[in-house]
């Protein structure tokens, strides 16, 4: 049920402006570098990687696991992105297919499914997507601002400034496990921040 307080939300994208929106933010992540752009990206599609990869079958950390990943690709190799050749959910779904394929072949002693037959989510919006959009995007930064540093640390390496987890390892000094929880962490955490403007 949408409460009075979505309903008197101004400004958020109808069903029909949800990819154009999209490609709009994509266009400045990848031109601008733009945060808090790639962060409203990350809150949409996050949870809704991470449900397809539990879907495939994955357990929660290896879900998490490609969400971080494929997100750190959506974040790198955004100008690669190109609107005509078809949406960004469905360009964001081929990494994390493509992210799960690698990740699976890596660890050979586990069996291969692939996730081709999978339903994937659609540009639709939720009425709550469409409620809570705007508010959203107002609300990341300061979300990741409440971070505990160490966390804030590593989001702000992995994705402001394009490190991958490995050289942040190196950087800080620290196991890649210890990044790799870091990481976890802080998406949880922004997550349970942002739980009402999902």
């Amino acid at each position: 049920m949408v409460s009075a307080r979505q309903q008197a939300t101004p400004s958020c994208p109808k069903s029909a402006d949800l990819a154009k929106h999209h490609a709009e933010l994509m266009v400045k992540v990848a031109q601008h570098q733009d945060w808090v752009a790639f962060q409203e990206l990350f809150l949409f599609f996050g949870p809704r990687v991470k449900a397809m990869m539990l879907k495939a079958g994955a357990d929660n950390a290896l879900a998490e696991d490609v969400v971080q990943e494929t997100m750190t690709k959506v974040w790198r190799k955004a100008g690669l992105y190109v609107a005509n050749r078809g949406s960004v959910s469905a360009w964001v779904y081929t990494v994390a297919r493509n992210t799960r394929i690698d990740r699976v072949r890596r660890a050979s002693s586990q069996a291969y499914d692939d996730i081709d037959d999978l339903d994937l989510e659609s540009d639709e919006p939720t009425g709550e997507d469409q409620a809570h959009l705007s508010q959203q995007a107002t609300s990341i930064a300061a979300a990741v601002q409440e971070l505990p540093k160490e966390q804030r640390e590593v989001i702000e390496l992995a994705f402001m400034h394009d490190l991958p987890q490995s050289e942040i390892a190196e950087k800080l000094s620290l196991p890649l496990g210890t990044v790799k929880s870091r990481l976890r962490l802080a998406y949880g955490k922004l997550k349970v921040r942002l739980e009402d403007y999902k």
